[in-house]
């Protein structure tokens, strides 16, 4: 049995404002008053699972028990076929550098070893996204979503971030970097999470 929501504030336990206000917004109808982690001045826990759903589990846990507050966290990536699944969980860590995150160049990498590879098209991957909303009381509910599709190359786009610019979903002729935001939210591997949670702990 899933555990409703009844609480009348939710922590999201993200340091990124464009997630926050997107899930605030997304929460609205519900009267929920929606919290970031940066707000509160809360630490980044490390990452050490292999999964989606472990590193989103550390984060949502981790922000539940420093404020005694329900938290949501996510934990997302994206999985390409013919690199056995890779990036996956590690799709940050091919973007970090000394000086920052830079996905142009994790991008350009990640062409590199599908070239390599001699990879076939179309180049399938798919976008994943584990959702976990936990308690203080260390109970939690899991949702997972996905957009499948396809890498391309070169990159088109400006909009969005991170892989954005050579993942097309499917259906689509256009990538992810040159969707409008609010197109690329109704139908994201977040917005799939995004229902299941909400039709699972707020219907």
């Amino acid at each position: 049995m899933i555990r409703k929501f009844r609480d009348p504030k939710l922590l999201v336990a993200t340091h990124n404002f464009g997630k926050l206000e997107e899930i605030r917004d997304l929460l609205t109808p519900y009267g929920v008053a929606v919290t970031g982690a940066a707000e509160l001045d809360l630490p980044e826990p490390e990452e050490t699972e292999t999964s989606f759903i472990g590193n989103a589990r550390i984060k949502a846990h981790a922000a539940s028990i420093a404020t005694q507050l329900p938290a949501l966290s996510d934990d997302s990536g994206i999985e390409i076929d013919a690199l056995d699944g890779a990036p996956g969980v590690y799709t940050a860590d091919w973007a970090e550098t000394p000086n920052g995150r830079d996905f142009e160049m994790a991008m350009r990498a990640t062409h590199e070893k599908l070239t390599l590879a001699n990879a076939p098209f179309p180049r399938t991957a798919r976008f994943c996204c584990t959702m976990v909303l936990a308690w203080p009381d260390g109970h939690d509910e899991v949702f997972a979503g996905v957009m499948p599709g396809q890498v391309i190359w070169p990159m088109r786009g400006s909009l969005g971030h991170g892989y954005d610019p050579i993942f097309q979903p499917d259906g689509y002729d256009i990538t992810f970097g040159e969707m409008d935001r609010w197109e690329k939210n109704k139908i994201s591997h977040r917005a799939d999470a995004f229902r299941k949670l909400i039709a699972g702990c707020f219907d």
